[in-house]
């Protein structure tokens, strides 16, 4: 059977994706970072919004779609330039994402939509840019938490989950207080949220 132009999307992201040249351990194996990521974000999407049109669904597995190739720093390493880089990277991701979109035969205006998506207009009035941003959100904290609180001190920590807090709507509140937390990084959230 031949595999729908929504399957052949995917793929041809997959495909993109699988080039980084960073790599991600899960239980010592190596994956392609953004590969592994953004097939997290297709199954946190999935258990977050199981009814998420193929729009969305397209959207979450590219918003990072090839992210490598921008470096951090080729940008001022301040607010200012992390801001610009992010921007840049979001263009980037929609405008990828657009070309593969076109070339399995996607119309513009289902184009236009995944872009809005991916570029998160209108987060918080657009359902699909929140649920994105929700879904954003989740993975970053049922998968790469524990690992940044490492890093860094609880100040900045707490400063970060309060920032990431006002990003999520009530929906992805919920789903992100029954994610399984360490009881280090549970209380961290909970100061972060009170």
């Amino acid at each position: 059977m031949k595999p729908t132009r929504f399957e052949t999307a995917i793929a041809l992201i997959d495909k993109a994706n699988s080039e980084d040249i960073n790599t991600y351990q899960v239980a010592g194996m190596d994956y392609p970072k953004e590969l592994l990521y953004s097939q997290r974000m297709t199954r946190k999407l999935l258990q977050f919004e199981p009814n998420a049109s193929k729009a969305l669904q397209i959207a979450a597995r590219a918003q990072h779609i090839c992210r490598w190739k921008i470096a951090r720093d080729e940008y001022p390493m301040d607010r200012v330039g992390y801001l610009k880089w992010r921007e840049t990277l979001k263009k980037m991701h929609a405008d990828l994402t657009a070309d593969i979109l076109k070339s399995v035969g996607y119309d513009d205006q289902f184009i236009d939509r995944v872009k809005a998506i991916i570029l998160k207009k209108l987060i918080k009035k657009n359902e699909e840019s929140q649920t994105l941003e929700d879904t954003i959100c989740l993975v970053f904290l049922d998968y790469y938490f524990e690992e940044f609180a490492d890093k860094h001190n609880d100040e900045k920590i707490i400063d970060i989950l309060k920032k990431t807090w006002v990003k999520m709507s009530d929906k992805g509140h919920e789903a992100a207080l029954k994610l399984p937390y360490s009881d280090k990084s549970l209380a961290l959230v909970k100061q972060a949220i009170s």
